[in-house]
């Protein structure tokens, strides 16, 4: 890489940051939850003096800290996912917290640390909302009243497209396919650029489905003609169900270590579904869509690409296309910055590699931009790419 790539003083286009986040406000799913359901969604509740989440009569643990005031600095999880410092207790390697930072949880204020992080604009993801379809799904009617109620109140504390710098992702889900049509309607209406999902298959009561499955068509139709980004996020996607087949927790717990959920859950939740978009044959039906993986790492991809190679030799007709060269065409990956990340370029093309900071989680990095020291080996044009171009181009809708 040459110097103007690796020197962060140096002039540059401003990056393009495909992975930020907001800290829920308390009522976001609250302020808009359709009466009927008010007392079967998302509830405060106070257990052994602390402020607990209960959903539908449970408490939810899939985040230890789901106020988010007082919370943890960004980045200060950097030398611990990257392997350079350890914790038997990681929730110790947190530090001290600090109280909510009004960029957090407002736009106005958000843009002006983006100035200051010389950031053009961003995709924007939930924190404590990739975690909740699991913990609603037996009952399809409340998942999507909760999941309507928390993206009215994303459009109206953050907008879908703040200031041409922020672009916000509603949350569907697919449990029920007319209502997810009807959301997604809703969406695209109010202007939004991208769509945030859970990975893994649509499992509800009774069912359990892939997103690729045909009930689900007239969904993806709509996100074809409109030609917005479909995201999907790390979050709670249910894999854990299998790890209580060998004995442990079916519960994800964020920053409860389990080593053997490390070595067996990890990357399979996405790795899994974009398997099953092209193998079900998705974008063959759709193909004006593109899906981009955020949050999700890339180590799953050079373990799918042989795989899918050695496949298509072997039963050519069953694909219809090279399911490779599918890939490369419709999913872009934004890598985690441990990642090999020009591995991944080598396989997907620098064109589909997005530059993501997970800022401001503790797990990200303190500073976007510094994620270019880790693209060694890339050239000044793959830089841009992937630190600017790639997600500038995904943000615009490309109608079909």
């Amino acid at each position: 890489m040459s110097d103007a790539a690796t020197d962060l003083t140096a002039p540059a286009p401003r990056p393009f940051d495909a992975d930020n986040h907001y800290y829920e406000a308390p009522d976001a799913f609250t302020r808009h939850i359709e009466p009927k359901f008010a007392k079967r969604g998302m509830q405060w509740v106070t257990v052994g003096g602390k402020t607990r989440l209960m959903v539908d009569g449970r408490l939810n643990r899939f985040i230890p800290n789901p106020l988010f005031d007082p919370v943890a600095k960004p980045g200060v999880l950097d030398d611990y996912f990257r392997g350079k410092s350890g914790s038997d207790d990681i929730r110790s390697a947190f530090g001290e917290l600090e109280p909510i930072n009004p960029g957090y949880r407002d736009p106005a204020a958000r843009v002006k640390i983006m100035d200051a992080q010389n950031m053009e604009a961003c995709f924007m993801f939930p924190t404590l909302a990739v975690g909740m379809e699991e913990a609603v799904k037996h009952d399809p009617d409340l998942a999507h009243a909760v999941f309507r109620a928390f993206n009215r109140w994303a459009a109206e504390d953050w907008g879908v497209d703040y200031e041409g710098r922020i672009f916000t992702a509603p949350y569907i889900t697919l449990l029920d396919p007319d209502q997810a049509v009807t959301e997604v309607e809703w969406a695209l209406a109010a202007g939004a650029r991208v769509i945030v999902m859970r990975s893994g298959p649509v499992v509800g009561p009774n069912f359990s489905r892939s997103p690729a499955d045909r009930i689900y068509d007239p969904f993806w139709s709509r996100i074809n003609e409109a030609g917005v980004l479909v995201a999907y996020h790390s979050g709670e996607s249910g894999y854990h169900r299998y790890a209580a087949d060998w004995g442990e927790s079916p519960e994800m717990e964020a920053f409860r270590y389990s080593p053997f959920k490390a070595l067996t859950t990890g990357h399979r939740p996405i790795y899994d579904t974009i398997a099953a978009l092209i193998a079900h044959g998705l974008f063959g039906r759709f193909p004006n869509l593109r899906v981009a993986t955020i949050e999700s790492g890339s180590d799953w991809v050079g373990e799918l690409v042989p795989k899918m190679t050695k496949s298509f030799k072997q039963m050519p007709g069953a694909w219809g296309e090279d399911p490779v060269e599918t890939l490369r065409r419709h999913v872009w990956v934004s890598p985690y910055y441990e990642d090999d990340i020009r591995e991944l370029a080598d396989i997907l093309g620098s064109d589909h590699v997005l530059m993501g900071s997970d800022w401001p989680h503790a797990e990200g990095i303190a500073e976007p931009a510094a994620f270019v020291s880790d693209l060694g080996g890339f050239s000044d044009e793959e830089v841009r790419k992937v630190m600017r171009e790639n997600g500038l181009a995904l943000s615009i809708p490309r109608p079909a």
